[in-house]
């Protein structure tokens, strides 16, 4: 799961995928860009880090910009690359900017002190074989890009101290919930019903997004979508509201919403939550090799139409002439560089791109205020990466997820969160989330022998650093670096009362 989560954007990812799919298909005269026979068996795994970086970090330089461009992607995301592939396989010549010195956005890895760690993707759902997701990622990375099945037993869920285990399975996902809370049959078969629901109709969420602006927003506000689906209802509804009419036993209503993403019940979605559920309902998935393996087989198939994805590509503005996108401007040391394109597609995220990218009189304009001043920050993440002494099988690892809620009330433990500051928290932790990302892949040992790693995450409001906004990495102090460490400190002591055997595996710093 992207860091808690980009992965809880998947569904509006594949609807976007979707929308691109239905484009090329209906209307670029090429037919489908999916074909079965561009999907190949599985190469070997390159571990050679000199063979990866030719790929993954291909610095930017103006001789090494494609001719004759089709379309420009800002940022290389999953969502940045995705679109990318589809474009590629389309024919379409596509460069991809990173500004980063390493593309994948949320799914590459990084290596410190001999041990590597995923930065995002802690699992996967739906990569079971004839799914639509693995048929989508078979085709944007052609077959090369294998997948590890975790545990059937792949999260746990530990509410005080209750502890509650989340199966997967068609039938034992529902079966193990009613093993664990007895008496509550119905409301779980009810919603695995609504959960099905929402699955079977959001298609029709995507449907929206290639009709005319203008009878999109007819059909919304006239609410005759209502009458067609009840996938727009649930869009609209309260996961809490919905849940709580379900059962009123609170630790039930908890399991239904555990997989949390930084926005409380209280102010999200059903159908995003219900999809986040319904999304590992058939069980849980690593990439085989780490998550840099995403974006190191999508690359290749961008370079076959004549593209490139290059790093260390900040753009800084995106060129607009008579109100159509045109190109982008890449910041360098000496000077500006303008790339053009007759489509420019950004994965800078919905702010970034209004607020930074866009000239002025477009990010001030009336329309574009209205349509942020209805949207929010979600909360960040705090991320703690523990190298560990000791194999997966030394060890005594699971690739098995642990959810800690100190109690059975999310929306209070958002509340909690957001009126205590970073010390207090390092005293009193709300919540974390603990992975194994070494005994999700079995290459790890072979590429790292000898060693594992752990990845700890909790909520951040971003007012915690908001002092040292605008400030370099590892130059922001020593006050900067004490907040960090302390919070770290107490998130390792709480992993390590879980699981006792990592006491004096951790190296010295």
């Amino acid at each position: 799961m992207l860091p808690l989560a980009s992965w809880a954007l998947v569904p509006l990812f594949l609807l976007s995928l979707l929308g691109v799919y239905l484009y090329l298909y209906l209307w670029s005269g090429r037919g489908s860009p999916f074909r079965e026979d561009c999907v190949y068996p599985p190469k070997p795994l390159v571990t050679d880090k000199r063979s990866r970086d030719k790929v993954l970090k291909q610095g930017f330089s103006e001789k090494k910009i494609p001719p004759n461009l089709d379309a420009l992607v800002i940022g290389s995301g999953v969502g940045g690359l995705s679109v990318a592939s589809v474009l590629a396989k389309a024919g379409k010549r596509v460069l991809v900017l990173e500004q980063h010195d390493q593309a994948g956005g949320s799914c590459h890895t990084f290596q410190e002190r001999g041990y590597e760690f995923d930065v995002g993707i802690h699992y996967v759902g739906q990569m079971h074989e004839g799914g639509m997701l693995r048929v989508i990622m078979d085709q944007l990375t052609e077959g090369q890009l294998q997948w590890n099945r975790l545990v059937d037993q792949y999260d746990s869920i530990i509410l005080g101290c209750r502890v509650y285990r989340i199966y997967s399975g068609k039938n034992e996902f529902p079966n193990a919930l009613k093993r664990q809370f007895p008496g509550e049959e119905a409301a779980i078969d009810k919603f695995m019903y609504m959960m099905k629901k929402v699955a079977r109709h959001v298609a029709l969420l995507g449907a929206l997004k290639i009709l005319p602006y203008s009878l999109t927003l007819l059909l919304l506000r006239s609410r005759f979508l209502h009458w067609i689906s009840p996938i727009f209802r649930m869009a609209e509804s309260s996961h809490q509201d919905i849940v709580g009419n379900l059962t009123s036993n609170k630790d039930l209503q908890t399991v239904f919403s555990y997989l949390f993403y930084g926005v409380p019940p209280s102010d999200s979605s059903f159908m995003i939550n219900s999809l986040l559920i319904h999304h590992y309902k058939r069980g849980a998935w690593y990439p085989h090799g780490g998550s840099s393996e995403i974006a190191f087989n999508m690359i290749p198939v961008i370079e076959r139409s004549g593209g490139r994805v290059l790093v260390r590509a900040p753009v800084s503005r995106i060129l607009v002439e008579n109100g159509r996108a045109t190109g982008v401007v890449v910041q360098r040391a000496d000077r500006d560089v303008r790339i053009y394109a007759p489509v420019v597609i950004s994965d800078a995220g919905i702010f970034n791109t209004y607020k930074r990218l866009l000239p002025p009189e477009i990010k001030t304009s009336t329309e574009v205020h209205s349509l942020l001043s209805r949207l929010q920050y979600g909360m960040g993440c705090f991320l703690v990466f523990v190298g560990l002494r000791g194999s997966t099988e030394q060890l005594g690892l699971q690739s098995t997820n642990l959810w800690i809620y100190k109690d059975n009330d999310l929306n209070s433990l958002m509340g909690t969160f957001l009126s205590m500051n970073c010390e207090e928290v390092s005293e009193n932790l709300p919540l974390m989330f603990i992975t194994f990302p070494s005994a999700k892949d079995p290459t790890y040992d072979q590429r790292h022998p000898g060693r594992s790693c752990m990845t700890l995450l909790t909520m951040a409001p971003y007012d915690w650093f908001s002092q040292w906004r605008g400030k370099t990495p590892r130059h922001r102090g020593e006050e900067y670096d004490a907040i960090k460490m302390r919070l770290a400190e107490r998130m390792l002591a709480r992993a390590i009362e879980e699981f006792p055997q990592l006491a004096g595996k951790v190296p010295d710093t």
